[in-house]
Protein backbone atom coordinates (compact mmCIF):
# COMPACT_ATOMS: atom_id res chain seq x y z
CA UNK A 1 0.00 0.00 0.00
CA UNK A 2 1.42 3.75 -1.30
CA UNK A 3 -0.33 7.28 0.24
CA UNK A 4 1.07 10.52 -1.24
CA UNK A 5 2.07 12.73 1.63
CA UNK A 6 2.45 15.97 -0.63
CA UNK A 7 4.01 17.14 -3.91
CA UNK A 8 6.80 19.08 -4.96
CA UNK A 9 5.29 20.96 -7.56
CA UNK A 10 4.43 24.87 -6.75
CA UNK A 11 1.18 26.57 -7.53
CA UNK A 12 0.93 30.37 -8.09
CA UNK A 13 -2.26 30.88 -6.01
CA UNK A 14 -3.73 29.10 -3.31
CA UNK A 15 -6.05 26.48 -4.33
CA UNK A 16 -9.54 28.32 -3.05
CA UNK A 17 -11.56 25.52 -4.95
CA UNK A 18 -10.19 22.76 -3.24
CA UNK A 19 -10.30 23.98 -0.22
CA UNK A 20 -14.28 24.93 -0.86
CA UNK A 21 -14.58 21.13 -1.72
CA UNK A 22 -13.23 19.35 0.94
CA UNK A 23 -14.68 21.90 3.59
CA UNK A 24 -18.13 21.15 1.73
CA UNK A 25 -17.59 17.36 2.00
CA UNK A 26 -16.37 17.53 5.93
CA UNK A 27 -19.23 19.50 6.48
CA UNK A 28 -22.06 17.43 4.56
CA UNK A 29 -20.07 14.21 6.28
CA UNK A 30 -20.04 15.62 10.04
CA UNK A 31 -24.27 17.05 9.80
CA UNK A 32 -24.95 13.86 8.03
CA UNK A 33 -23.44 11.57 10.67
CA UNK A 34 -23.57 13.34 13.70
CA UNK A 35 -26.16 16.69 13.84
CA UNK A 36 -29.21 15.30 11.63
CA UNK A 37 -31.97 13.72 13.57
CA UNK A 38 -34.42 13.73 10.25
CA UNK A 39 -34.00 10.25 9.80
CA UNK A 40 -35.75 9.41 13.40
CA UNK A 41 -38.91 10.91 11.24
CA UNK A 42 -39.25 8.96 8.07
CA UNK A 43 -38.68 5.42 9.19
CA UNK A 44 -38.29 2.09 7.51
CA UNK A 45 -41.27 0.38 6.25
CA UNK A 46 -41.57 -2.94 6.89
CA UNK A 47 -44.77 -5.04 5.15
CA UNK A 48 -47.39 -5.42 7.59
CA UNK A 49 -44.85 -4.21 10.51
CA UNK A 50 -44.40 -1.14 13.10
CA UNK A 51 -42.04 0.66 11.07
CA UNK A 52 -38.43 -0.08 12.43
CA UNK A 53 -36.21 2.39 13.43
CA UNK A 54 -32.71 3.42 11.20
CA UNK A 55 -29.58 1.84 12.42
CA UNK A 56 -27.87 4.94 12.04
CA UNK A 57 -28.76 9.04 10.73
CA UNK A 58 -25.85 8.01 7.82
CA UNK A 59 -27.19 5.35 6.46
CA UNK A 60 -30.23 7.08 6.25
CA UNK A 61 -28.71 9.61 3.93
CA UNK A 62 -26.28 7.19 2.14
CA UNK A 63 -30.35 5.11 1.14
CA UNK A 64 -32.26 8.52 0.58
CA UNK A 65 -29.95 10.56 -1.53
CA UNK A 66 -26.94 7.79 -3.01
CA UNK A 67 -27.02 7.16 -6.85
CA UNK A 68 -29.43 3.99 -7.59
CA UNK A 69 -28.26 3.04 -11.41
CA UNK A 70 -31.44 1.05 -11.96
CA UNK A 71 -33.23 4.97 -11.05
CA UNK A 72 -31.14 6.76 -13.17
CA UNK A 73 -31.46 4.15 -16.50
CA UNK A 74 -35.40 3.87 -15.39
CA UNK A 75 -35.61 7.80 -15.04
CA UNK A 76 -38.01 7.27 -11.82
CA UNK A 77 -37.81 7.00 -8.20
CA UNK A 78 -37.68 3.43 -6.76
CA UNK A 79 -37.99 1.42 -3.77
CA UNK A 80 -35.02 -0.08 -2.51
CA UNK A 81 -35.17 -3.24 -0.58
CA UNK A 82 -32.99 -3.02 2.24
CA UNK A 83 -33.17 -6.79 3.78
CA UNK A 84 -35.22 -8.59 6.34
CA UNK A 85 -36.58 -8.64 9.52
CA UNK A 86 -36.90 -11.26 12.25
CA UNK A 87 -40.20 -12.09 10.29
CA UNK A 88 -38.30 -13.33 7.13
CA UNK A 89 -40.34 -10.05 5.61
CA UNK A 90 -38.98 -7.39 3.39
CA UNK A 91 -37.81 -4.17 4.71
CA UNK A 92 -37.79 -1.80 1.86
CA UNK A 93 -37.42 2.27 1.16
CA UNK A 94 -39.26 4.62 -1.26
CA UNK A 95 -36.95 6.94 -1.78
CA UNK A 96 -38.22 10.29 -3.10
CA UNK A 97 -35.03 11.89 -4.11
CA UNK A 98 -35.23 12.45 -8.63
CA UNK A 99 -31.90 10.32 -9.97
CA UNK A 100 -30.46 13.84 -11.32
CA UNK A 101 -30.40 14.94 -8.06
CA UNK A 102 -28.45 12.08 -6.62
CA UNK A 103 -26.30 11.85 -9.42
CA UNK A 104 -25.23 15.52 -8.13
CA UNK A 105 -25.54 14.84 -4.33
CA UNK A 106 -24.07 11.53 -4.16
CA UNK A 107 -20.47 13.24 -5.30
CA UNK A 108 -20.43 14.91 -2.00
CA UNK A 109 -21.13 12.00 0.42
CA UNK A 110 -19.01 9.53 2.01
CA UNK A 111 -19.38 6.57 4.00
CA UNK A 112 -16.73 6.65 6.94
CA UNK A 113 -14.12 8.97 7.85
CA UNK A 114 -11.68 6.76 6.08
CA UNK A 115 -13.63 6.93 3.12
CA UNK A 116 -13.92 10.93 3.71
CA UNK A 117 -10.30 11.29 4.30
CA UNK A 118 -8.34 9.33 1.73
CA UNK A 119 -10.49 11.37 -1.18
CA UNK A 120 -9.73 14.55 0.22
CA UNK A 121 -5.83 13.56 0.81
CA UNK A 122 -5.84 12.90 -2.50
CA UNK A 123 -7.68 15.60 -3.82
CA UNK A 124 -5.48 18.21 -1.90
CA UNK A 125 -2.20 16.92 -3.43
CA UNK A 126 -3.22 16.40 -6.77
CA UNK A 127 -6.30 19.12 -7.03
CA UNK A 128 -4.06 22.34 -5.82
CA UNK A 129 -2.07 21.71 -9.50
CA UNK A 130 -5.33 21.74 -11.72
CA UNK A 131 -6.91 24.54 -10.23
CA UNK A 132 -4.18 26.71 -10.56
CA UNK A 133 -3.79 25.66 -14.21
CA UNK A 134 -7.35 25.80 -14.98
CA UNK A 135 -8.95 28.52 -13.36
CA UNK A 136 -11.43 28.48 -10.44
CA UNK A 137 -14.61 28.47 -12.57
CA UNK A 138 -13.22 25.66 -15.26
CA UNK A 139 -11.97 23.80 -12.47
CA UNK A 140 -15.30 23.54 -11.21
CA UNK A 141 -16.90 22.17 -14.25
CA UNK A 142 -13.86 19.96 -14.63
CA UNK A 143 -14.20 18.66 -11.29
CA UNK A 144 -18.31 17.76 -11.53
CA UNK A 145 -17.97 16.74 -15.00
CA UNK A 146 -15.55 14.08 -13.95
CA UNK A 147 -17.54 13.16 -11.11
CA UNK A 148 -21.16 12.52 -12.81
CA UNK A 149 -18.80 11.23 -16.01
CA UNK A 150 -17.41 8.47 -13.38
CA UNK A 151 -20.65 7.50 -11.59
CA UNK A 152 -22.28 6.82 -15.04
CA UNK A 153 -19.80 4.95 -15.98
CA UNK A 154 -20.60 2.83 -13.36
CA UNK A 155 -24.15 3.15 -14.24
CA UNK A 156 -23.31 1.70 -17.65
CA UNK A 157 -21.99 -1.56 -16.08
CA UNK A 158 -24.51 -1.69 -13.22
CA UNK A 159 -27.44 -1.34 -15.04
CA UNK A 160 -30.05 -2.78 -12.64
CA UNK A 161 -28.39 -2.15 -9.82
CA UNK A 162 -30.42 -0.91 -6.57
CA UNK A 163 -27.57 -0.85 -4.82
CA UNK A 164 -26.95 3.25 -3.52
CA UNK A 165 -23.36 4.11 -4.15
CA UNK A 166 -21.56 7.20 -3.12
CA UNK A 167 -18.32 9.48 -2.81
CA UNK A 168 -16.02 11.72 -4.50
CA UNK A 169 -13.48 9.03 -5.45
CA UNK A 170 -14.61 9.45 -9.38
CA UNK A 171 -14.25 13.32 -8.95
CA UNK A 172 -11.17 13.21 -7.42
CA UNK A 173 -9.98 10.11 -9.80
CA UNK A 174 -10.57 12.41 -12.83
CA UNK A 175 -8.26 15.22 -11.37
CA UNK A 176 -5.66 12.21 -10.52
CA UNK A 177 -5.94 12.11 -14.44
CA UNK A 178 -5.97 15.35 -15.51
CA UNK A 179 -2.46 15.85 -12.94
CA UNK A 180 -1.17 12.82 -14.80
CA UNK A 181 -1.77 14.49 -17.95
CA UNK A 182 -0.14 17.85 -17.20
CA UNK A 183 2.84 17.24 -14.63
CA UNK A 184 3.71 13.53 -15.26
CA UNK A 185 7.43 13.84 -13.94
CA UNK A 186 6.45 16.40 -10.82
CA UNK A 187 7.52 14.33 -7.65
CA UNK A 188 5.32 12.94 -5.10
CA UNK A 189 5.88 12.09 -1.28
CA UNK A 190 5.27 8.79 -1.41
CA UNK A 191 4.72 6.29 2.13
CA UNK A 192 5.09 3.27 1.52
CA UNK A 193 4.15 -0.13 3.12
CA UNK A 194 5.75 -3.36 2.67
CA UNK A 195 4.15 -6.23 5.12
CA UNK A 196 5.82 -4.37 7.91
CA UNK A 197 8.29 -2.37 6.40
CA UNK A 198 7.82 1.20 6.06
CA UNK A 199 9.48 3.77 4.65
CA UNK A 200 9.09 6.89 2.20
CA UNK A 201 10.40 7.86 -1.42
CA UNK A 202 9.94 10.40 -3.66
CA UNK A 203 8.47 9.25 -6.71
CA UNK A 204 7.52 10.32 -9.88
CA UNK A 205 3.54 11.19 -10.74
CA UNK A 206 3.69 8.97 -13.66
CA UNK A 207 5.15 5.91 -11.21
CA UNK A 208 2.52 6.91 -8.73
CA UNK A 209 -0.23 7.86 -10.51
CA UNK A 210 0.36 4.51 -13.09
CA UNK A 211 0.86 2.41 -10.15
CA UNK A 212 -3.01 3.76 -8.65
CA UNK A 213 -4.87 3.32 -12.31
CA UNK A 214 -3.56 -0.38 -12.73
CA UNK A 215 -4.75 -1.31 -9.03
CA UNK A 216 -8.12 0.01 -9.76
CA UNK A 217 -7.87 -1.49 -12.90
CA UNK A 218 -7.00 -5.22 -11.87
CA UNK A 219 -9.96 -4.63 -8.70
CA UNK A 220 -12.89 -3.89 -10.96
CA UNK A 221 -13.70 -7.25 -11.54
CA UNK A 222 -13.65 -7.87 -7.75
CA UNK A 223 -17.23 -7.79 -5.80
CA UNK A 224 -16.04 -5.75 -2.48
CA UNK A 225 -18.88 -3.24 -2.94
CA UNK A 226 -16.34 -0.35 -3.87
CA UNK A 227 -17.19 1.36 -7.31
CA UNK A 228 -13.64 0.05 -8.72
CA UNK A 229 -15.02 1.19 -12.69
CA UNK A 230 -15.73 4.74 -11.60
CA UNK A 231 -12.23 5.29 -10.44
CA UNK A 232 -11.20 3.86 -13.58
CA UNK A 233 -13.84 6.14 -15.91
CA UNK A 234 -13.00 9.07 -14.17
CA UNK A 235 -9.04 8.74 -14.32
CA UNK A 236 -9.36 8.35 -17.85
CA UNK A 237 -11.98 10.94 -18.67
CA UNK A 238 -9.44 13.55 -16.48
CA UNK A 239 -6.52 12.55 -18.27
CA UNK A 240 -8.14 13.00 -21.93
CA UNK A 241 -10.32 16.01 -20.94
CA UNK A 242 -8.06 18.55 -19.36
CA UNK A 243 -6.46 19.95 -22.16
CA UNK A 244 -9.40 20.57 -23.77
CA UNK A 245 -10.14 22.94 -20.34
CA UNK A 246 -6.88 24.39 -20.33
CA UNK A 247 -6.10 27.77 -21.26
CA UNK A 248 -2.63 28.71 -22.21
CA UNK A 249 -1.37 31.61 -20.44
CA UNK A 250 1.67 33.56 -21.85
Amino acid sequence: MFIPLKDYNPTRRTAAVVILIILLNVSVFVYQSYLSREHLQEPLRASGLEPLAWPSSLEYYVVKDGLVPAELVQGRSLEIPLGTDGSGRTVAFQRRTSPPLSLLASLFMHGSWLHLLGNMLFLWIFGNNIEDRLGRVKFIAFYLLCGVGASLVHVLFNLNSLVPVIGASGAVSGIMGAYLALFPVARVRTLVFVFVFVTTMDVPAAVFLGIWFLFQFLSSGGGSGIAWLAHVGGFILGFLLVKLFLTEKK
